[in-house]
């Protein structure tokens, strides 16, 4: 149950057609939110359609929240701004932002290849940034920046090199933001989830997967819903002195 009131506030979550991101925005549309649903339009079209699928189950909440549908690469600076730009005009502003969209792409160092490191490098590091530039413009001073790291990025674990890097990217972009957006009353945290639910588990191979739940303390993987519950808690008025801070949410793994 959602014990959090955002109604009359903006969320914008990145990556959220699915997994860790639909979670996130399903939360704050039941809090009351008006949502900004961002998905990347894939040549497939399976994440618009994702989208779409989405956005038509929010406006079917009690209270219908309002839902704006926005694609954007967030590897382009250019399309990020003007992601944020149809957000105003739509919108108003932001209260809420939350950087999640990331991909993976795992390999051992030896067998990485360039592209492989560069295509995790620009979206999980270079798409907050640009999130994070062009959205502090928009979002209203008291607002809410949460971006969606990795315990990978605290520990670090064989075969993601690239992924690992990138999200202590963000670990550190956090601490900085938290520091230069503080002025405007604005809070910069990061969640660290542990391995959660979601499609891109589908990637690990089940070898790793079950050395992985050994070394979880709760005995489960975590759920799209842990993370949301993390996040939404730091997007409150409550979490307003706050700010430059990772909170693992890992089941007790870190």
């Amino acid at each position: 149950m959602i014990r959090y009131d955002f109604a009359g506030k903006v969320a914008l979550v990145t990556g959220s057609s699915r997994g860790i991101g639909a979670g996130v925005l399903t939360a704050f549309a039941q809090a009351g939110a008006t949502c900004v649903l961002h998905y990347w339009d894939d040549p497939d079209g399976a994440n618009r359609t994702d989208a779409d699928a989405l956005a038509a189950k929010l406006r079917a909440l009690p209270g219908s929240p309002a839902v704006h549908v926005f694609a954007a690469d967030v590897r382009d600076g250019g399309q990020v701004e003007a992601l944020m730009r149809q957000a105003k005009e739509a919108c108003g502003g932001l209260d809420v932002l939350v950087n999640n969209a990331g991909v993976i792409r795992d390999r051992t160092l030896k067998k990485m290849t360039p592209d492989e490191w560069h295509a995790v490098l620009r979206t999980n590091l270079d798409g907050v940034f640009h999130c994070c530039k062009y959205g502090a413009e928009i979002l209203r001073d008291g607002g809410r920046v949460v971006n969606v790291a990795s315990v990978a990025g605290l520990v670090g674990f064989h075969g993601q090199a690239n992924y690992a890097a990138a999200k202590a990217g963000v670990i550190g972009l956090t601490r900085v933001l938290g520091k230069e957006l503080a002025r405007r009353g604005i809070t910069v945290n990061a969640v660290a989830p542990g391995v959660v639910q979601t499609p891109m588990l589908g990637e690990i191979k089940p070898e790793v997967m079950a050395e992985y739940l050994k070394q979880i303390p709760a005995g489960r993987l975590g759920t799209p819903d842990d993370i949301a519950n993390a996040v939404l808690f730091l997007a409150t008025e409550e979490s307003a002195y706050i700010t430059g801070q990772v909170l693992p949410v890992t089941g007790g793994w870190v």
